[in-house]
């Protein structure tokens, strides 16, 4: 199962066009099976919803940037007293158009002579309409390739999106886990290093899992950087029968009015008092 390039979604424009076959399998992605030419590969055209609203925002950014640098230059030849050298401004043009790929086939750009200006140069774009069409048609849309015959449309979609939670699962273990760089040098410490961030790696898709049941979504960042600010605190008391001895009373702060949601939504129940080691002693 791989991606294919953007590219190979001009093979198949017609079945993007088509609006039928296409099958919802979440709330936001939408797919539809299609044969390669000779049958021994599957195509599975996908489209997400997320995915076009970002590259359409994307889009749109880069389409702005090119137009913000497309009017200097207009307004350098409209104001010069001087001939300008052509080649320096369709250098510049190139340039522009290099830093802002995603939409630089947008814009047709052309710098042309004109005798009744001192810069004797003219500057003229415009949009074309077939680039913006096939963007509106593809905009979120992507397309895997298979050899696989035996697997449903959702089947090989799911399969797919393996690869991208295995790729964030490192991204964890490297930030979130710290598990990386290690600084043991001796191999049993290096091994225990791995099993207690392995551990937390399980510990965070539990909280994953728990926190995807209770429908506030499935990242656990937000829980834990919600909930780090829940503190416990020691009020520590003489006793009085004349020792030196202290009464040590661990308390946990009483959390706010949106952690106690979260906690509500996740059916956590708070302990007033922590038992410490202290206290156990007594």
């Amino acid at each position: 199962m791989i991606g294919t390039a953007r590219a190979e979604l001009k093979r198949w424009a017609k079945q993007l066009a088509e609006k039928t076959e296409w099958r919802q399998i979440r709330e936001d992605v939408e797919i539809k099976l299609c044969s390669g030419p000779d049958g021994s590969e599957t195509f599975l055209l996908c489209r997400s919803a997320s995915r076009m609203e970002k590259e359409k925002a994307m889009h749109e950014r880069f389409s702005q940037r090119i137009e913000e640098g497309l009017q200097p230059l207009a307004r350098r030849i409209e104001k010069s007293k001087t001939p300008l050298d052509r080649g320096e401004l369709e250098r510049q043009i190139g340039r522009l158009l290099e830093r802002n790929s995603r939409a630089s086939a947008r814009y047709s750009i052309s710098v042309g002579k004109d005798d009744s200006v001192p810069a004797k140069l003219k500057l003229t774009w415009s949009t074309r309409s077939e680039w913006e069409d096939w963007a509106k048609l593809t905009e979120g849309t992507y397309i895997l390739r298979s050899n696989i015959h035996d697997c449903t449309d959702e089947e090989l979609w799911r399969t797919y999106i393996q690869l991208s939670e295995a790729e964030a699962a490192f991204r964890i273990q490297k930030s979130d886990l710290c598990i990386r760089p290690i600084w043991h040098h001796k191999q049993e410490r290096i091994k225990a290093h791995i099993l207690i961030c392995f551990l937390a790696y399980a510990l965070w898709k539990t909280l994953q899992k728990w926190q995807s049941r209770a429908g506030l979504g499935d990242s656990p960042r937000t829980i834990l950087t919600e909930l780090s600010r829940v503190h416990s605190a020691d009020v520590v008391l003489p006793l009085a029968d004349g020792s030196k001895r202290e009464l040590r009373l661990r308390c946990v702060v009483r959390p706010e009015r949106e952690q106690q949601l979260l906690l509500q939504r996740l059916g956590i129940t708070l302990p007033e008092r922590l038992r410490s080691p202290a206290l156990a002693q007594l």
